[in-house]
């Protein structure tokens, strides 16, 4: 087991107490014990902090004294990040074992350091990078490109001619390049498919979660930037494009051609109508339905807060009247305005 010594030599912050003291994982406040190593990132779970059986912590420096029993700790600005540093450290991937499973159909020259369970396809045209793996039943398309240090977990779809960067992470039943949406519709209402002959490009470090479908693009692609991450059960249209270190959480729907700037973050639930632009930075709530486009950096919410049933029906009772509300406070700003004018004559 490491040292807590040997772990700030390795990731930063200052060291405060025993750097003797041996750590065997992290763990949280409530559940720490002899070994483990918990973290104090939101100040209301102080009280956690006094209480814990942690063999040592990381801490704000506001927060340096007041561990106690005289148990190390070590102080970072960012206890939270230092916190996903150290579990890394504690929870590395494990390493890809290269091979071909005998019931795997690979139709394309790949390296030698690649992986490809059992039941996975592979074909002609795809170019496969260094320490790849690919898990059981994948399908990689012909004409894919893959980079290096990419992980594809089981039942991951690419369709053909994608392209995915190095060091991505596809969780299982993830669709990568399926058709977007798109139709003409007939006088008769009959719809007319539109060929989607545009790609999906994916940047370096990319993580994508389970049973997320990213759309290939109509005539141009659909790119996902470097860093980005995009949680699981999510729906990426046609033509979109998400800028470097974005992340969008769980059931959030994004239609086509939506420009997504960089470093935003999107919360879950949050619907994004087709043809709009968000700028960078930009901070969508979780539920927030977004229909028009985002110029400014900031924090955007358009959800209402929960409320017992009772006050959202009597609540809403209120809003079916504002408009006819709306034009009695009008007509009552006229009449005030005559009565000045005639004040004024006077």
């Amino acid at each position: 087991m490491p040292r807590i010594d040997a772990l700030v030599a390795r990731l930063g912050g200052e060291l405060v107490g025993d750097g003797s003291v041996e750590i065997q994982r992290v763990a949280t406040l409530e559940q720490a014990g002899e070994g483990d190593l918990a973290f104090l990132a939101n100040p209301k779970y102080l009280s956690q902090l006094k209480t814990s059986r942690a063999a040592a912590f990381i801490v704000k420096p506001a927060h340096r004294d007041t561990v106690g029993d005289g148990r190390p700790c070590i102080v970072t600005d960012d206890p939270y990040l230092y916190f996903a540093r150290t579990s890394q450290f504690f929870n590395p991937l494990p390493p890809v074992v290269p091979g071909v499973h005998p019931l795997a159909s690979v139709r394309c020259a790949i390296p030698a350091t690649v992986a490809v369970d059992a039941g996975a396809v592979v074909e002609e045209g795809a170019e496969i990078g260094e320490n790849v793996l690919i898990g059981a039943s994948c399908y990689v398309g012909r004409g894919t490109r893959i980079g290096r240090n990419t992980r594809l977990a089981p039942n991951v779809t690419i369709y053909a001619d994608c392209v995915l960067g190095e060091n991505c992470i596809i969780h299982a039943g993830a669709v990568i390049g399926a058709d977007g949406f798109g139709f003409a519709r007939e006088a008769s209402g009959e719809w007319v498919k539109i060929p989607q002959v545009g790609r999906v490009v994916i940047g370096n470090d990319v993580e994508i979660g389970s049973n997320t479908s990213v759309d290939r693009g109509a005539l141009e692609d659909t790119v996902i930037g470097d860093g980005v991450k995009i949680d699981n059960q999510i729906q990426v249209g046609h033509n979109v494009y998400i800028g470097k270190y974005t992340a969008v959480a769980g059931s959030t729907g994004i239609a086509g051609s939506v420009k997504i700037g960089e470093r935003c973050m999107i919360g879950g639930g949050v619907g994004i109508a087709g043809h709009i632009s968000i700028a960078d930075d930009v901070i969508a709530s979780g539920g927030t339905q977004i229909t028009k486009s985002i110029q400014n950096a900031g924090v955007y919410t358009t959800c209402l807060p929960q409320q017992t049933h009772a006050d959202w029906v009597r609540n809403f009772a209120h809003l079916r009247h504002l408009d006819a509300l709306a034009k009695r406070i009008r007509l009552l700003e006229q009449r005030l305005e005559k009565q000045e004018t005639t004040k004024e004559t006077l």
